[in-house]
Protein backbone atom coordinates (compact mmCIF):
# COMPACT_ATOMS: atom_id res chain seq x y z
CA UNK A 1 0.00 0.00 0.00
CA UNK A 2 1.32 3.57 -0.80
CA UNK A 3 -0.17 7.38 -0.20
CA UNK A 4 -0.50 7.66 -4.07
CA UNK A 5 -3.24 4.91 -4.04
CA UNK A 6 -6.59 6.12 -4.64
CA UNK A 7 -9.54 3.42 -3.13
CA UNK A 8 -13.04 3.80 -4.46
CA UNK A 9 -16.39 2.95 -3.15
CA UNK A 10 -19.58 3.20 -5.36
CA UNK A 11 -22.66 3.21 -3.46
CA UNK A 12 -22.78 4.92 0.51
CA UNK A 13 -24.64 1.89 2.20
CA UNK A 14 -24.33 0.39 5.56
CA UNK A 15 -21.27 -2.09 3.54
CA UNK A 16 -19.63 1.13 2.20
CA UNK A 17 -18.76 3.17 5.46
CA UNK A 18 -17.78 -0.16 7.43
CA UNK A 19 -15.90 -0.80 4.45
CA UNK A 20 -14.32 2.56 4.78
CA UNK A 21 -13.61 2.11 8.55
CA UNK A 22 -11.83 -0.88 8.06
CA UNK A 23 -9.76 0.00 5.13
CA UNK A 24 -7.79 2.61 7.61
CA UNK A 25 -8.25 0.13 10.56
CA UNK A 26 -6.02 -2.57 7.80
CA UNK A 27 -3.45 0.20 7.53
CA UNK A 28 -4.76 1.77 3.70
CA UNK A 29 -2.45 4.96 3.53
CA UNK A 30 -4.18 6.38 0.64
CA UNK A 31 -6.98 8.36 -0.62
CA UNK A 32 -10.35 7.46 -0.30
CA UNK A 33 -13.89 8.13 -2.40
CA UNK A 34 -17.07 7.02 -1.87
CA UNK A 35 -19.75 8.35 -4.74
CA UNK A 36 -23.33 7.89 -3.97
CA UNK A 37 -26.41 9.06 -6.47
CA UNK A 38 -28.10 10.07 -3.39
CA UNK A 39 -26.96 13.33 -1.94
CA UNK A 40 -27.07 12.75 2.14
CA UNK A 41 -24.21 11.66 3.24
CA UNK A 42 -24.64 7.79 4.71
CA UNK A 43 -27.68 6.92 6.92
CA UNK A 44 -29.71 4.42 8.12
CA UNK A 45 -31.80 2.40 5.95
CA UNK A 46 -34.28 -0.22 8.55
CA UNK A 47 -35.58 2.81 10.57
CA UNK A 48 -36.85 4.22 7.28
CA UNK A 49 -40.04 1.94 7.29
CA UNK A 50 -40.10 1.48 11.04
CA UNK A 51 -39.71 4.72 13.30
CA UNK A 52 -38.47 6.92 10.64
CA UNK A 53 -42.11 6.62 9.01
CA UNK A 54 -43.85 6.92 12.00
CA UNK A 55 -42.07 10.23 13.53
CA UNK A 56 -40.67 9.11 15.91
CA UNK A 57 -37.22 9.15 14.66
CA UNK A 58 -36.34 12.33 12.62
CA UNK A 59 -33.72 12.72 9.75
CA UNK A 60 -30.90 14.02 11.75
CA UNK A 61 -30.77 11.16 13.79
CA UNK A 62 -30.54 8.55 10.68
CA UNK A 63 -26.39 9.21 10.26
CA UNK A 64 -24.83 6.02 10.30
CA UNK A 65 -21.56 8.32 11.28
CA UNK A 66 -20.86 11.89 12.73
CA UNK A 67 -19.44 13.91 9.86
CA UNK A 68 -16.25 14.03 12.25
CA UNK A 69 -15.73 10.37 11.54
CA UNK A 70 -15.11 11.09 8.34
CA UNK A 71 -12.50 14.01 8.28
CA UNK A 72 -10.93 11.76 10.88
CA UNK A 73 -10.73 8.97 8.88
CA UNK A 74 -9.87 11.59 5.72
CA UNK A 75 -12.35 10.36 3.40
CA UNK A 76 -14.18 12.18 0.98
CA UNK A 77 -17.53 12.25 -0.47
CA UNK A 78 -19.20 12.88 -4.54
CA UNK A 79 -22.92 12.96 -3.55
CA UNK A 80 -25.57 13.24 -6.03
CA UNK A 81 -23.54 11.68 -8.61
CA UNK A 82 -24.25 8.37 -10.83
CA UNK A 83 -21.16 6.31 -12.13
CA UNK A 84 -22.00 5.22 -15.74
CA UNK A 85 -19.39 3.85 -16.88
CA UNK A 86 -16.66 1.10 -15.17
CA UNK A 87 -13.88 1.02 -17.20
CA UNK A 88 -11.68 -2.00 -15.61
CA UNK A 89 -8.71 -1.66 -18.34
CA UNK A 90 -7.34 1.73 -17.28
CA UNK A 91 -9.39 1.71 -14.23
CA UNK A 92 -11.08 4.77 -14.33
CA UNK A 93 -15.14 5.54 -13.40
CA UNK A 94 -17.24 7.81 -15.62
CA UNK A 95 -19.78 9.59 -13.83
CA UNK A 96 -22.65 11.33 -15.48
CA UNK A 97 -21.17 14.50 -15.64
CA UNK A 98 -18.60 12.88 -17.60
CA UNK A 99 -15.77 13.84 -15.03
CA UNK A 100 -13.14 10.67 -14.60
CA UNK A 101 -12.36 9.25 -11.42
CA UNK A 102 -9.52 6.81 -11.39
CA UNK A 103 -8.88 3.79 -8.61
CA UNK A 104 -6.02 1.62 -7.68
CA UNK A 105 -8.78 -0.42 -6.31
CA UNK A 106 -12.46 -0.44 -6.15
CA UNK A 107 -15.51 -1.52 -3.81
CA UNK A 108 -19.00 -2.40 -5.31
CA UNK A 109 -21.26 -1.41 -2.92
CA UNK A 110 -24.28 -0.69 -4.90
CA UNK A 111 -27.10 -2.52 -3.44
CA UNK A 112 -30.32 -2.72 -4.41
CA UNK A 113 -33.33 -0.68 -5.66
CA UNK A 114 -37.46 -1.59 -5.59
CA UNK A 115 -38.81 -3.78 -8.02
CA UNK A 116 -41.58 -1.97 -9.45
CA UNK A 117 -45.04 -2.88 -10.34
CA UNK A 118 -46.67 -2.42 -14.36
CA UNK A 119 -49.92 -0.97 -12.74
CA UNK A 120 -52.32 1.18 -14.72
CA UNK A 121 -52.33 4.33 -12.82
CA UNK A 122 -49.08 3.76 -11.20
CA UNK A 123 -47.74 6.67 -11.60
CA UNK A 124 -50.66 8.67 -9.82
CA UNK A 125 -49.36 11.20 -6.82
CA UNK A 126 -49.81 9.11 -3.87
CA UNK A 127 -48.78 5.66 -5.11
CA UNK A 128 -45.32 5.13 -3.25
CA UNK A 129 -42.04 2.90 -3.08
CA UNK A 130 -40.37 2.48 -0.33
CA UNK A 131 -36.62 2.33 -0.86
CA UNK A 132 -34.35 5.68 0.19
CA UNK A 133 -34.59 8.52 2.46
CA UNK A 134 -36.85 10.70 0.07
CA UNK A 135 -39.04 7.97 -0.70
CA UNK A 136 -40.05 8.31 2.76
CA UNK A 137 -40.15 11.43 2.96
CA UNK A 138 -42.57 11.34 0.30
CA UNK A 139 -44.41 8.60 2.31
CA UNK A 140 -45.13 11.17 4.92
CA UNK A 141 -46.36 13.89 3.07
CA UNK A 142 -48.93 11.73 1.80
CA UNK A 143 -49.82 10.59 4.98
CA UNK A 144 -50.23 13.92 6.91
CA UNK A 145 -53.06 14.45 4.75
CA UNK A 146 -54.14 10.66 4.03
CA UNK A 147 -56.91 8.96 6.11
CA UNK A 148 -56.49 5.10 4.42
CA UNK A 149 -53.38 4.05 3.35
CA UNK A 150 -53.52 0.50 1.21
CA UNK A 151 -49.92 -1.75 0.97
CA UNK A 152 -49.21 -3.89 -1.47
CA UNK A 153 -47.16 -6.78 -0.75
CA UNK A 154 -47.47 -8.61 2.67
CA UNK A 155 -43.90 -9.15 3.15
CA UNK A 156 -41.76 -7.19 5.93
CA UNK A 157 -41.35 -4.15 4.16
CA UNK A 158 -44.75 -3.76 3.54
CA UNK A 159 -46.24 -4.90 7.36
CA UNK A 160 -43.29 -2.68 8.75
CA UNK A 161 -44.87 0.14 6.56
CA UNK A 162 -48.12 -1.09 7.49
CA UNK A 163 -47.79 -0.90 11.14
CA UNK A 164 -46.04 2.85 11.13
CA UNK A 165 -48.87 3.97 9.19
CA UNK A 166 -51.59 2.64 11.35
CA UNK A 167 -49.61 4.29 14.41
CA UNK A 168 -50.26 7.31 12.49
CA UNK A 169 -53.81 6.98 12.53
CA UNK A 170 -54.41 6.01 8.98
CA UNK A 171 -56.57 2.84 7.96
CA UNK A 172 -54.14 0.55 6.55
CA UNK A 173 -55.60 -2.68 4.12
CA UNK A 174 -52.72 -4.79 3.67
CA UNK A 175 -52.85 -6.92 0.03
CA UNK A 176 -50.49 -9.44 -0.52
CA UNK A 177 -51.57 -12.34 -3.54
CA UNK A 178 -50.25 -15.26 -1.73
CA UNK A 179 -52.55 -17.55 0.74
CA UNK A 180 -50.34 -16.11 3.65
CA UNK A 181 -48.27 -13.26 4.85
CA UNK A 182 -44.31 -13.58 4.55
CA UNK A 183 -45.01 -17.33 2.66
CA UNK A 184 -41.56 -17.36 1.06
CA UNK A 185 -39.73 -16.34 4.48
CA UNK A 186 -41.96 -17.93 7.06
CA UNK A 187 -43.32 -20.67 8.47
CA UNK A 188 -47.45 -21.31 8.48
CA UNK A 189 -47.37 -20.51 12.01
CA UNK A 190 -45.51 -16.98 11.91
CA UNK A 191 -48.10 -16.12 9.46
CA UNK A 192 -50.80 -16.52 10.78
CA UNK A 193 -49.29 -14.73 13.73
CA UNK A 194 -48.93 -11.47 11.68
CA UNK A 195 -52.25 -11.09 10.42
CA UNK A 196 -53.61 -11.65 14.25
CA UNK A 197 -51.15 -8.90 14.99
CA UNK A 198 -52.19 -6.76 12.43
CA UNK A 199 -55.98 -7.46 12.48
CA UNK A 200 -55.73 -6.76 16.14
CA UNK A 201 -54.08 -3.96 15.67
CA UNK A 202 -56.59 -2.44 13.06
CA UNK A 203 -55.04 -2.79 10.18
CA UNK A 204 -57.02 -5.36 7.03
CA UNK A 205 -55.00 -8.11 5.40
CA UNK A 206 -56.28 -9.28 2.36
CA UNK A 207 -54.93 -12.72 1.00
CA UNK A 208 -54.94 -14.11 -2.31
CA UNK A 209 -55.70 -10.78 -3.33
CA UNK A 210 -54.04 -8.94 -6.58
CA UNK A 211 -53.80 -5.13 -7.86
CA UNK A 212 -54.69 -5.24 -11.48
CA UNK A 213 -55.30 -1.15 -11.48
CA UNK A 214 -55.10 2.28 -9.08
CA UNK A 215 -57.76 4.49 -9.89
CA UNK A 216 -57.40 8.28 -9.30
CA UNK A 217 -60.08 10.55 -6.96
CA UNK A 218 -61.84 13.45 -7.58
CA UNK A 219 -58.50 15.44 -8.68
CA UNK A 220 -57.49 13.38 -11.06
CA UNK A 221 -53.43 13.46 -10.35
CA UNK A 222 -53.66 11.38 -7.05
CA UNK A 223 -54.74 8.00 -6.38
CA UNK A 224 -58.47 7.06 -5.21
CA UNK A 225 -59.04 4.04 -5.43
CA UNK A 226 -57.61 0.33 -5.82
CA UNK A 227 -58.57 -2.60 -7.87
CA UNK A 228 -58.72 -5.83 -6.94
CA UNK A 229 -58.26 -9.09 -9.13
CA UNK A 230 -61.58 -9.93 -7.69
CA UNK A 231 -63.77 -7.27 -8.83
CA UNK A 232 -63.50 -5.38 -5.51
CA UNK A 233 -62.44 -1.63 -5.13
CA UNK A 234 -60.54 -0.49 -1.86
CA UNK A 235 -60.52 3.48 -0.96
CA UNK A 236 -57.10 4.77 -0.63
CA UNK A 237 -55.74 7.92 -0.13
CA UNK A 238 -52.58 6.66 -0.26
CA UNK A 239 -50.64 3.68 -1.57
CA UNK A 240 -47.14 2.14 -0.72
CA UNK A 241 -45.92 -0.93 -3.18
CA UNK A 242 -43.59 -3.32 -1.55
CA UNK A 243 -42.78 -6.42 -4.08
CA UNK A 244 -39.66 -6.87 -3.52
CA UNK A 245 -35.60 -5.32 -4.39
CA UNK A 246 -33.59 -6.35 -7.50
CA UNK A 247 -29.94 -6.05 -7.24
CA UNK A 248 -27.91 -3.18 -9.01
CA UNK A 249 -25.51 -5.21 -10.79
CA UNK A 250 -25.43 -3.35 -14.25
CA UNK A 251 -22.34 -0.75 -13.66
CA UNK A 252 -20.66 -4.30 -13.24
CA UNK A 253 -22.17 -6.45 -15.62
CA UNK A 254 -20.99 -4.16 -18.59
CA UNK A 255 -18.26 -4.27 -17.13
CA UNK A 256 -17.55 -7.53 -17.74
CA UNK A 257 -17.46 -8.62 -13.93
CA UNK A 258 -19.16 -12.15 -13.28
CA UNK A 259 -22.75 -11.54 -12.30
CA UNK A 260 -25.48 -14.54 -11.33
CA UNK A 261 -28.47 -12.98 -9.07
CA UNK A 262 -25.54 -10.21 -7.93
CA UNK A 263 -22.27 -9.32 -8.10
CA UNK A 264 -20.61 -12.74 -7.56
CA UNK A 265 -17.53 -12.76 -4.87
CA UNK A 266 -16.01 -15.32 -3.50
CA UNK A 267 -15.56 -15.50 0.44
CA UNK A 268 -12.88 -12.54 0.66
CA UNK A 269 -15.27 -10.66 -1.00
CA UNK A 270 -13.46 -10.47 -3.98
CA UNK A 271 -15.13 -10.27 -7.75
CA UNK A 272 -13.71 -11.55 -10.98
CA UNK A 273 -11.45 -8.78 -10.93
CA UNK A 274 -8.64 -9.19 -9.29
CA UNK A 275 -8.16 -4.94 -7.57
CA UNK A 276 -12.54 -5.07 -7.26
CA UNK A 277 -14.81 -6.37 -4.68
CA UNK A 278 -18.17 -5.75 -3.48
CA UNK A 279 -19.81 -6.04 -0.47
CA UNK A 280 -23.73 -5.97 0.76
CA UNK A 281 -27.29 -6.59 -1.11
CA UNK A 282 -25.35 -6.38 -4.48
CA UNK A 283 -23.37 -9.65 -3.74
CA UNK A 284 -24.34 -13.36 -4.14
CA UNK A 285 -21.79 -14.94 -2.20
CA UNK A 286 -20.79 -18.54 -0.63
CA UNK A 287 -21.60 -18.94 3.26
CA UNK A 288 -20.04 -22.04 4.32
CA UNK A 289 -22.18 -22.28 7.35
CA UNK A 290 -24.90 -22.73 5.09
CA UNK A 291 -23.13 -24.68 2.36
CA UNK A 292 -24.28 -22.49 -0.71
CA UNK A 293 -24.06 -19.54 -2.07
CA UNK A 294 -26.90 -16.71 -1.86
CA UNK A 295 -27.60 -13.20 -1.96
CA UNK A 296 -28.86 -11.35 1.61
CA UNK A 297 -30.59 -8.18 2.36
CA UNK A 298 -29.57 -7.67 5.46
CA UNK A 299 -27.58 -4.82 7.61
CA UNK A 300 -25.16 -6.93 9.50
CA UNK A 301 -24.10 -9.22 6.81
CA UNK A 302 -23.16 -6.02 4.36
CA UNK A 303 -21.31 -5.06 7.74
CA UNK A 304 -19.57 -8.30 8.05
CA UNK A 305 -18.80 -8.77 4.61
CA UNK A 306 -17.50 -4.91 4.08
CA UNK A 307 -14.87 -6.03 6.48
CA UNK A 308 -13.53 -9.12 4.30
CA UNK A 309 -13.99 -7.01 1.54
CA UNK A 310 -11.59 -4.03 3.50
CA UNK A 311 -8.93 -6.59 3.92
CA UNK A 312 -9.04 -7.71 0.73
CA UNK A 313 -8.38 -4.73 -0.59
CA UNK A 314 -5.29 -4.26 1.54
CA UNK A 315 -3.37 -7.80 0.99
CA UNK A 316 -4.88 -9.33 3.94
CA UNK A 317 -6.96 -12.65 3.52
CA UNK A 318 -10.21 -12.20 5.95
CA UNK A 319 -12.88 -14.80 4.90
CA UNK A 320 -16.35 -13.90 5.55
CA UNK A 321 -18.15 -16.54 7.34
CA UNK A 322 -20.77 -15.02 9.64
CA UNK A 323 -24.30 -16.41 10.24
CA UNK A 324 -27.34 -14.72 8.35
CA UNK A 325 -29.47 -12.71 10.82
CA UNK A 326 -32.21 -10.34 10.68
CA UNK A 327 -34.67 -8.76 12.45
CA UNK A 328 -38.43 -6.59 12.27
CA UNK A 329 -40.34 -4.31 14.04
CA UNK A 330 -44.02 -3.90 14.10
CA UNK A 331 -46.07 -2.22 16.61
CA UNK A 332 -45.12 -3.59 20.29
CA UNK A 333 -43.37 -6.73 18.07
CA UNK A 334 -39.81 -7.30 17.90
CA UNK A 335 -38.87 -10.21 15.53
CA UNK A 336 -35.29 -11.81 15.11
CA UNK A 337 -34.49 -14.18 12.84
CA UNK A 338 -31.80 -16.16 12.62
CA UNK A 339 -30.31 -18.24 9.90
CA UNK A 340 -31.77 -19.48 6.32
CA UNK A 341 -35.10 -21.60 6.71
CA UNK A 342 -35.61 -22.35 2.94
CA UNK A 343 -35.48 -26.06 2.59
CA UNK A 344 -36.91 -27.30 6.57
CA UNK A 345 -38.48 -30.30 7.14
CA UNK A 346 -40.29 -29.54 10.39
CA UNK A 347 -41.22 -26.37 12.22
CA UNK A 348 -41.53 -26.30 15.84
CA UNK A 349 -42.62 -23.94 18.63
CA UNK A 350 -41.78 -23.01 21.69
CA UNK A 351 -44.21 -21.22 23.02
CA UNK A 352 -48.08 -20.68 22.51
CA UNK A 353 -48.93 -18.88 19.13
CA UNK A 354 -52.06 -18.17 19.05
CA UNK A 355 -52.16 -15.92 22.44
CA UNK A 356 -49.76 -13.28 23.28
CA UNK A 357 -47.32 -12.53 21.24
CA UNK A 358 -44.00 -14.11 22.27
CA UNK A 359 -42.68 -17.42 21.22
CA UNK A 360 -39.89 -19.31 18.99
CA UNK A 361 -40.22 -20.97 15.83
CA UNK A 362 -37.30 -23.51 15.30
CA UNK A 363 -36.78 -24.37 11.29
CA UNK A 364 -35.45 -28.46 11.22
CA UNK A 365 -33.63 -30.21 8.67
CA UNK A 366 -31.97 -33.73 9.77
CA UNK A 367 -32.28 -33.11 13.18
CA UNK A 368 -30.23 -29.89 13.28
CA UNK A 369 -31.65 -26.26 13.62
CA UNK A 370 -31.44 -23.98 10.64
CA UNK A 371 -32.98 -21.26 11.41
CA UNK A 372 -35.05 -19.72 13.98
CA UNK A 373 -37.69 -16.92 14.32
CA UNK A 374 -37.84 -15.26 17.23
CA UNK A 375 -40.76 -13.16 18.38
CA UNK A 376 -40.04 -10.86 21.65
CA UNK A 377 -37.57 -13.86 22.52
CA UNK A 378 -34.64 -12.46 22.70
CA UNK A 379 -32.86 -14.51 24.94
CA UNK A 380 -34.40 -17.25 22.23
CA UNK A 381 -32.48 -15.68 19.61
CA UNK A 382 -29.34 -15.42 21.57
CA UNK A 383 -29.46 -19.35 22.36
CA UNK A 384 -30.28 -20.15 18.56
CA UNK A 385 -27.75 -18.68 16.86
CA UNK A 386 -25.45 -20.91 18.89
CA UNK A 387 -27.41 -24.33 18.19
CA UNK A 388 -27.71 -23.10 14.46
CA UNK A 389 -23.80 -22.59 14.07
CA UNK A 390 -22.90 -25.47 16.31
CA UNK A 391 -24.61 -27.92 13.28
CA UNK A 392 -25.20 -30.44 16.43
CA UNK A 393 -27.91 -33.22 16.35
CA UNK A 394 -31.12 -31.19 18.78
CA UNK A 395 -33.16 -32.84 20.97
CA UNK A 396 -36.86 -31.22 19.63
CA UNK A 397 -38.23 -32.50 22.33
CA UNK A 398 -36.40 -30.61 25.05
CA UNK A 399 -36.55 -27.63 22.76
CA UNK A 400 -40.16 -27.30 22.61
CA UNK A 401 -40.01 -27.80 26.72
CA UNK A 402 -40.24 -24.48 28.16
CA UNK A 403 -39.92 -26.09 31.56
CA UNK A 404 -36.73 -26.90 30.12
CA UNK A 405 -34.16 -24.25 29.99
CA UNK A 406 -33.62 -23.77 26.39
CA UNK A 407 -29.39 -22.60 27.15
CA UNK A 408 -29.22 -25.55 28.74
CA UNK A 409 -28.75 -27.19 24.67
CA UNK A 410 -26.05 -25.59 24.11
CA UNK A 411 -23.20 -27.78 23.69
Amino acid sequence: MRVDDNAVVVGASHAAVQLVISLRQNGWLGSITVISEEPYMPYQRPPLSKAYLSGILEEDRLALRAVETYKTLNVSFKLGCRVEHLDTENKILILDSQEKISFTKLALCTGARVRRLDLPGGDLQGVHYLRTMDDVKAIRQSASTSKRAVIIGGGYIGLEAAASLSKLGISVTVMETEPRLLQRVASQQVSEFYKRLHQEEGVEVKLNSMAVALHSGESGRNVGSVLCNDGAVIGADMVIIGVGVIPNTELAGEAGLTIDNGIVVNEFAQTSHPDIVAAGDCTFHPNPLLKKSLRLESVPNASEQAKAAAASLCGIKKAYSELPWFWSDQFDVKLQIAGISQGYTEAVVRGDTSIGRSFAVFYIKNQQIIAADCINRPKDFMVAKKLISQQSTIDVAALVDEGIEIKTLIN
